[in-house]
């Protein structure tokens, strides 16, 4: 095609100074016509524009990592002890321990006061009444920081007798040991404890059932279902019964 080649010559035998007006020109003519150059040349700004607003997102996001952090920054280096109690003041006590905390200074060093129970459930007058009992009668369990100074205040609390594991260095808790004390918290709110326990060849008396008033000694006893197997005689026999805990009453 002689028309073709002409031009391509045309444009090689040109200067280059000539090569670059004749550029200029072709590259406004063609965003005069909204041709996909013009387009492009025009998108191109905008996305290095946006550029910089995703990189800002990157301090925002990292600024919430200390918040979490800081949610309980307090307990961060405590431990859970034991403190002995006058039995029947476990509450008084811990009431006076944060009394003291408040007043002396020490309360930011020290976390949560937690006196175990569980729920434990009995006959009364034909009907199931469920309570609280202590799990550890005369005893208090302390999140703290320790040191000298506060195992002295803690010490010196009205009504408390010392810490769990003697001398000036109490011994901590372990986790497992909290964990299980939290466990039978939780497992006792969910199926309450029998008030009372037995004992195998105990005579006890049946106070619930076809039954009812008849005595026997208790032969074997299942913890986990809360039953006992109790042994009446009736008719001249010793037969086995299964009770539940809550159908029988010490003698």
């Amino acid at each position: 095609m002689p028309e073709l080649d002409e031009t391509i010559a045309t444009g090689l035998d040109q200067e280059p100074a000539d090569q670059e007006v004749l550029a200029e020109a072709a590259v406004a003519d063609e965003v005069a016509e909204g041709s996909p150059v013009a387009e492009e040349s025009a998108a191109a700004p905008v996305e290095e524009a946006e550029a910089p607003a995703e990189e800002a997102v990157a301090p925002a996001e990292a600024t919430e990592a200390p918040a979490e952090e800081a949610a309980n920054p307090e307990h961060a280096n405590m431990n859970w002890y034991i403190i002995h109690t006058y039995s029947g003041f476990e509450n008084k006590v811990a009431e006076s321990l944060r009394s003291r905390a408040d007043a002396f200074g020490f309360g930011h060093r020290l976390g949560q006061l937690l006196i175990p129970k569980e729920q434990v459930v009995e006959m009364k007058n034909g009907k199931k009444v469920t309570s609280d009992r202590m799990l550890y009668p005369g005893y208090v369990m302390v999140q703290m920081e320790m040191d000298d100074q506060l195992w002295h205040e803690v010490k010196n609390t009205p009504r408390v007798t010392g810490f769990v594991g003697g001398g000036n260095t109490p011994v901590p808790l372990t986790a497992d040991e909290v964990n299980k004390v939290l466990f039978r918290q939780t497992k006792t709110g969910d199926v309450p404890r029998p008030k009372v326990n037995y004992e195998k060849n105990e005579t006890v008396r049946i106070v619930d059932g076809p039954f009812n008033n008849f005595s026997g000694k208790v032969d074997e006893i299942n913890h986990e279902r809360n039953t006992l197997r109790v042994m009446v005689t009736i008719f001249g026999r010793s037969t086995p019964v299964e009770l539940d805990f809550l159908q029988v009453e010490k003698v």
